[in-house]
C-alpha cells in the first residue's frame, strides 16, 4: 500500500484522484433506467414481471410476486438458532438507538393571541430495498434491520420490502426471518430499477409508497435518484469508504484489517490512513499486503487499494483532523490514545468509531447506529438514515383577531414590496372589519 508525505504534490494528486473518483452516472445507464421507469409506470405488473423473468427468475408470475405465509413459515425452519440469537441481539440494539431519535409534536401558546407549533407525523407507506447478494447466496440481513427498524419506530403503518429473487423464484430464508423479526411480512420479489419503479409508481400488485430507502447497485441508485421528488429517498450512495487516523500506539494489524474491510466492498471503495508516524505508516502498509493474500475477495480489495487507497504521513494529528474534515468520510476511525478528547475536532463524518476495539464492522451489524451513511464527501451536509427519514413536519399557525391587528401593517408592507397585491388584500380586508366594528 503506497505511502505519501502530505502535503507533497504527489500526495495532493493522489488525494484528488480519491476525492474525484468516477462516481458520475453514465449517459447510457441513465437512458436504460429511464426506460425501465417509464415502462413500469405505464405497463405496471406486465412490465415488472417481464424484467424479473429476463434478469432474475424466469418462471415467476404476478401471483408469486409476493412472499407467502408458507414461505415465511418455512424460512424459520431453515435457519439455525445461532443466527436467530445474533439477529435478535442486533435488532434490540438498533431499536434502542433509534428510539432516541423520535421527535414529538410541539406547540407554544402566547399571551399576544398566537399559537404556533409543529406536528410530527410518520409517512403512510415506505418501501425498503434489500439487495439479493450474489443471487441470494449472501443476503444483506443488516439492510433489513437498518431500513425497517427506524421506519417502524417512526410509526409507518404500511411497510414493505422489495428484494430480487433467486433463479427459482425464492428469497433467502435468513432475509425472510430478519423481516419477520422487525415486523414486516409484506415482501415482494422485485429487484434492481424495476423494483424501485414499482415502489415509486405502484403496480396492480405492489402499492406505491411515500419513501424508499436502502442500498443497491448502479441501477438501483440511479432509479432512486430519478424518482426522488415523486417519493422521498434516503441518500444517493456511492462506494464505501473508511478513513483511519492512527498515532504511534495503534496496532498496525488492526488498522490494516479495518482498511481492507472497506476495500473488499468494491474496486471504487476508498481506504485511507492518516498518521504522523513514519514507522506506523510502514507497519500498516506491510500488514495490508500480508493480510490481503488470503482474502476471498482479494481481486476487489487489490483494485481498491491500488487506485483509491493511500497512507498519508501528516505533520501532526491536528493536520490529520483538518484533512479528515476536508475529505468528509463515510466512516472515520480514531485509533489514537484518548480518542474522546478529539471529538470536538470532527466536523464532517458519517459515523465515528472511537478506539482500537471499535472496528467499523461493529457499526455495520450490531452496535445500534444506522449503517446507511453519506458517502463521497456528502457528510458535509447529509446524515445517516434515521427515524427522521420516515416522518414529516407540518407547521401550525393560529392568530387571534388582536394578533392579526397588531401585525397587519407589517404583513401588508412586506407583501406590497414583493408585488403580491392579493396577499396584502387578504390582510387588509380584515382591517376593514376592524374599522366597521369601531376599532381604532
Amino acid at each position: 500500500m503506497r505511502i505519501f508525505e502530505f502535503p507533497s504534490e504527489t500526495a495532493k494528486k493522489r488525494l484528488d484522484t480519491i476525492l474525484n473518483r468516477d462516481l458520475a452516472f453514465k449517459a447510457g445507464d441513465m437512458q436504460a433506467v429511464n426506460k425501465i421507469l417509464t415502462d413500469i409506470r405505464k405497463n405496471k405488473d406486465k412490465a415488472l414481471i417481464d424484467y424479473i423473468n429476463r434478469f432474475d427468475a424466469p418462471e415467476l408470475t404476478a401471483k408469486s410476486l409476493k412472499v407467502t405465509k408458507t414461505e415465511l413459515d418455512g424460512a424459520r425452519r431453515r435457519v439455525d438458532k445461532g443466527f436467530v440469537r445474533s439477529l435478535n441481539k442486533a435488532a434490540k440494539q438498533i431499536e434502542a438507538f433509534h428510539r432516541y431519535q423520535v421527535e414529538r409534536s410541539w406547540f407554544t401558546t402566547n399571551a399576544d393571541g398566537t399559537m404556533l407549533g409543529q406536528l410530527v407525523r410518520p409517512v403512510n407507506a415506505a418501501g425498503v430495498y434489500v439487495p439479493g447478494g450474489q443471487g441470494g447466496k449472501t443476503p444483506l440481513v443488516s439492510s433489513v434491520l437498518m431500513g425497517c427498524i427506524p421506519a417502524r419506530i417512526a410509526g409507518v403503518k404500511k411497510l414493505c420490502i422489495t428484494t430480487p429473487p433467486t433463479r427459482n423464484g425464492e428469497v433467502n430464508p435468513h432475509l425472510l426471518v430478519a423481516a419477520h423479526r422487525v415486523g414486516v411480512e409484506t415482501i415482494y420479489k422485485a429487484g434492481s430499477a424495476w423494483g424501485i419503479a414499482a415502489l415509486a409508481y405502484g403496480t396492480e400488485t405492489i402499492p406505491k409508497v411515500d419513501v424508499i430507502v436502502g442500498p443497491g447497485n448502479i441501477y438501483v441508485t440511479l432509479a432512486k435518484k430519478l424518482v426522488s421528488g415523486t417519493v422521498g429517498i434516503d441518500i444517493i450512495a456511492g462506494p464505501s469508504e473508511v478513513l483511519v487516523i492512527a498515532d504511534e500506539q495503534a496496532k498496525a494489524s488492526y488498522v490494516a484489517a479495518d482498511l481492507l474491510s472497506q476495500a473488499e466492498h468494491d474496486p471504487l471503495a476508498s481506504a485511507i490512513l492518516l498518521t504522523p508516524s513514519q514507522n506506523q505508516a510502514k507497519a500498516v502498509s506491510d500488514a495490508v499486503m500480508g493480510q490481503m493474500k488470503d482474502l476471498p475477495r482479494r481481486d476487489i480489495a487489490e483494485a481498491s487499494i491500488k487506485t483509491y487507497g493511500a497512507i498519508m504521513v501528516v505533520p501532526d494529528l491536528a493536520a490529520a483532523f483538518d484533512l479528515a474534515n476536508r475529505i468528509a468520510p463515510e466512516h472515520l476511525e480514531l485509533q489514537v490514545e484518548e480518542p474522546f478528547q478529539y471529538l470536538d475536532r470532527i466536523q464532517n463524518a458519517g459515523a465515528v468509531f472511537l478506539g482500537s476495539y471499535t472496528p467499523e464492522p461493529v457499526g455495520d451489524y450490531i452496535a445500534g447506529p444506522n449503517h446507511v451513511l453519506p458517502t463521497a464527501g456528502t457528510a458535509r451536509f447529509a446524515s445517516a438514515l434515521s427515524v427522521d427519514h420516515f416522518t414529516k413536519k407540518t407547521s401550525i399557525v393560529y392568530y387571534a383577531e388582536k394578533a392579526l391587528k397588531r401585525d397587519a401593517a407589517d404583513i401588508i408592507r412586506l407583501a406590497e414590496i414583493e408585488g403580491l397585491t392579493a396577499h396584502a388584500r387578504a390582510v387588509r380586508i380584515r382591517q376593514e372589519r376592524y374599522t366597521s366594528k369601531g376599532h381604532k
